[in-house]
C-alpha cells in the first residue's frame, strides 16, 4: 500500500512538473515572440556577433569609392558620374569579375558626364545596376534607358532595417514592387559573376553550385555574415586618379561602386558590429556578397528545436527542486541558467540562431513555479505533521483514559482481596474473575490498538481464517448491548445471510462493533439500532447498521472515513472521541477487499453499509 501511495505520489509529481515546464516554455515563447522579447534577442545576436567574428579569408570583392576627397576633386554631388566614369575607365582594362553599381539613375544628369558614363558602362563587362522601391511600394526607380541597355541585370538595393533600432542584420534577396520582382544587387552581382541562374524553391534559392537558405515564408531574408573591419578593401577614385596602378587590385574581383562619403547621400547603416559606427550601404552589399560567395549562412533554429529546448530547460529547472533542496537546488538551478545562456552562443558557433530570450524565460518561470510548487509543499506538509501530532496526541490520551477503566477495577479488586482476608469464598472468587476479565480486556484492547497501528502504516499481514458472518455479529450485538441497554436503545437483528468469510476475525470483529458502538454512542435514548443482511447471490455480502442518531450531512459525510475527523454535531453531542474509528474500520474493510459506505440525514440517523467478500 505504502509503495502504491508513493508511486502514485510520484506520477502526480511528475504530471505537474511536466505541467509547470510546458506552461512555461509556451509562456516563455509568447513573451519572446512580442517585440520587446524579439529586440531583446536581437541585441544578444549582435553580442554574440562582435563575441565570435568568423575567420578572416581572402575576399572576392572589392569597393570602389566615392568619398569625400572623390567629391571634392569632382566637384560636389554633380560631379559623382563623371567620377563614376572615370573609375570605371581605369579599372577596366583589369577586367573585373563583375562591376555592381549601387547609385540611382534614374533622372538624366549633365550631358556630357552622361556621355562619358554610358561610355564607360558599354566598355564594363557584367554590368549590374541599381533600383530602388518607390516610397508607396507601387513601383521601380530604375536607371534610364541609355544607361540600363549596357547592364546584364537590375539588382534592388532595399535595406531591410529593424524597426526599432535601425540595425541592418538581414538583406531581403528579393522585393516585389507592383507586379515586378527584383533580386537583390548582391545576388544579381554574385549570379552574373558565376554565370549561372538563380533556381528557387519554397525553402532556398540555388545560383549554380550554391545553395542559399532563404525561405520565401520569412521574405527570402538572409543574414548578412559581415566581414571583420578592414577585411574588404576599399580604394576610392580619387586614389585611383593619384596611382591607376592600384586598378590591378580590381582583377578577377566583383567591384561593388558606390558612395561613402557622409556628406553625399544618406546611406549608411548600423550593423551589428557598429557599436555607434555606420556603415555606407555600398560596403553593407560587398558583405552580403561575400556572406554568399564565402556561403557563411546563417540560419535560424527550427520552432520545433526552440519550443523542445524551452521545454527540456524548463523541466530542468522544475526537477532541480523537485529532486533536490536548499543549496543545491539552488545551484543545479544556476547551472541550468547558465546552459541556457551558452546554448545561443554554442549554436551561433555552428551558423545557427537559437533566441537567448525564450530560453532564459522558460528557467525563470520554472524556477519560480517549481520554488514556489517546494515552498507550498513543505508547509503543507508541515501544517499536516503539526495537525496529525496534535490528534495523535488526543488518540493517546484517549488511549490512556480507556485503559484506567480495567485498570481501575483491577487495582480495587486485588486491594479488596488483600485488605479483608475473611472475605467470603464465593466473594473472592468474583473479584479474581473480574480481575482476569479486566486484564484480558486490557490485554485485548493494547493488542488492537498495535494491530490498527500496523494496519495504518501498511505493515501488518493479516490473518487468514474463515469464520461466520452471523457469528461476527452476535458477538458484536452481544458486547454493545451492555451500553445499549443503559442508554435504553434496542439493537433489533435482522436476517444475516448464513456465509462464511475468510480474514482477520479480530480485526473485522474491531470493525464492527466500532460501527455499533457509534451508533449507540450517537442516537438518543428510546432509539432503534437495525443490524441486518443482503446476501447479492454472488462473491459479495452486504452488511447494514442503522440508526436513528444525530446523522450528518452531505459534506460531513464525505470526509467521516478521514483521520481525525469529526463532525460537528459529533462534538456537540458530549460524546468522547478521536474521529480515528471510522478511518480505521475503513481500513480493515478495504484490506479485506470491501467497502464501506454511509447514507445520512441530519436528525434522522445514518446507515452504515459494509460490502464485503465472501470465501
Amino acid at each position: 500500500m505504502k509503495l502504491n501511495v508513493r508511486w502514485r505520489r510520484g506520477i502526480s509529481a511528475s504530471l505537474l512538473l511536466a505541467v509547470l515546464a510546458l506552461g512555461s516554455a509556451l509562456a516563455s515563447l509568447r513573451l519572446g515572440w512580442t517585440a520587446f522579447g524579439r529586440q531583446l534577442d536581437q541585441y544578444a545576436y549582435d553580442f554574440l556577433f562582435r563575441l565570435e567574428p568568423p575567420e578572416p579569408w581572402q575576399p572576392s570583392s572589392i569597393v570602389l569609392a566615392i568619398d569625400e576627397e572623390t567629391l571634392s576633386k569632382y566637384g560636389g554631388l554633380i560631379g559623382m558620374r563623371a567620377a563614376m566614369a572615370a573609375g570605371l575607365t581605369t579599372i577596366a582594362p583589369a577586367s573585373p569579375a563583375a562591376v555592381a553599381v549601387d547609385m540611382i539613375l534614374a533622372e538624366p544628369g549633365n550631358p556630357l558626364a552622361d556621355d562619358h558614363l554610358e561610355a564607360a558602362f558599354g566598355a564594363t563587362r557584367h554590368l549590374v545596376l541599381a533600383a530602388d522601391m518607390r516610397p508607396d511600394g507601387s513601383s521601380w526607380e530604375e536607371p534610364i534607358g541609355r544607361f540600363k541597355k549596357h547592364a546584364e541585370a537590375v539588382g534592388q538595393v532595399h535595406a531591410d532595417l529593424d524597426k526599432y533600432d535601425a540595425v541592418s542584420r538581414s538583406l531581403p534577396l528579393e522585393k516585389v514592387a507592383g507586379r515586378e520582382r527584383r533580386w537583390a544587387l548582391s545576388l544579381e552581382a554574385f549570379r552574373v559573376a558565376r554565370g549561372a541562374e538563380i533556381v528557387e524553391t519554397p525553402d532556398d534559392l540555388s545560383v549554380g553550385m550554391t545553395r542559399i537558405p532563404s525561405r520565401i515564408a520569412d521574405g527570402r531574408l538572409m543574414r548578412i555574415r559581415y566581414a571583420p573591419q578592414g577585411l574588404i578593401p576599399v580604394v576610392s577614385i580619387a586614389e585611383l586618379d593619384r596611382n591607376p596602378a592600384l586598378a590591378t587590385r580590381f582583377t578577377g574581383k566583383v567591384v561593388f561602386v558606390g558612395v561613402t562619403a557622409q556628406t553625399a547621400v544618406r546611406d549608411r547603416w548600423m550593423t551589428p558590429y557598429s557599436n555607434g559606427v555606420i556603415m555606407p550601404g555600398i560596403e553593407m552589399n560587398a558583405n552580403a556578397y561575400e556572406t554568399l560567395a564565402q556561403q557563411l549562412f546563417i540560419s535560424d533554429a527550427s520552432l520545433v528545436s526552440v519550443v523542445a529546448g524551452c521545454f527540456l530547460l524548463a523541466l530542468s529547472a522544475g526537477l532541480a527542486y523537485a529532486l533536490a533542496a536548499g543549496w543545491v537546488a539552488n545551484m543545479l538551478t544556476l547551472a541550468i541558467l547558465a546552459t541556457s545562456q551558452l546554448l545561443p552562443a554554442f549554436t551561433f558557433s555552428r551558423s545557427v540562431v537559437w533566441p537567448w530570450f525564450p530560453g532564459t524565460l522558460a528557467v525563470l518561470f520554472a524556477t519560480a513555479s517549481a520554488a514556489a510548487w517546494r515552498h507550498l509543499l513543505v508547509r503543507r506538509d508541515l501544517v499536516n505533521a503539526e495537525h496529525e501530532k496534535t490528534r495523535y496526541q488526543s488518540v493517546m490520551q484517549f488511549v490512556t483514559h480507556e485503559m484506567r477503566t480495567p485498570l481501575t477495577a483491577i487495582q480495587g479488586s486485588s486491594e479488596l482481596i488483600s485488605r479483608y482476608g475473611s472475605m467470603p469464598e464465593a466473594k473472592r472468587k468474583q473479584m479474581a474473575e473480574m480481575i482476569n476479565a479486566e486484564s484480558k480486556r486490557l490485554a485485548r484492547m493494547i493488542s488492537t490498538f498495535l494491530s490498527v497501528e500496523r494496519l495504518s502504516d501498511g505493515d501488518m499481514e493479516l490473518k487468514q481464517e474463515r469464520f461466520s458472518l452471523h457469528g461476527l455479529v452476535e458477538s458484536c450485538v452481544a458486547r454493545a448491548g451492555v451500553l445499549a441497554e443503559n442508554k435504553q436503545i434496542e439493537i433489533a437483528t435482522g436476517e444475516i445471510p448464513a456465509v462464511e468469510l475468510t480474514g482477520d476475525r479480530e480485526l473485522m470483529e474491531y470493525a464492527v462493533y466500532n460501527v455499533l458502538t457509534n451508533a449507540v454512542k450517537y442516537s438518543p435514548s428510546g432509539t432503534r439500532i437495525s443490524v441486518y443482511g443482503d446476501d447479492n447471490k454472488g462473491d459479495r455480502v452486504r452488511l447494514s447498521i442503522r440508526d436513528q442518531g444525530i446523522g450528518m450531512d452531505k459534506k460531513e459525510a464525505a470526509r467521516v472515513f478521514d483521520k481525525f475527523y469529526r463532525t460537528k454535531r459529533a462534538e456537540l453531542s458530549g460524546e468522547t472521541g478521536t474521529g480515528i474509528g471510522l478511518s480505521i474500520v475503513e481500513q480493515i474493510v478495504t484490506r479485506h477487499g470491501g467497502s464501506i459506505e454511509v447514507e445520512s440525514e441530519p436528525g434522522i440517523g445514518s446507515v452504515f453499509t459494509l460490502t464485503l467478500r465472501v470465501s
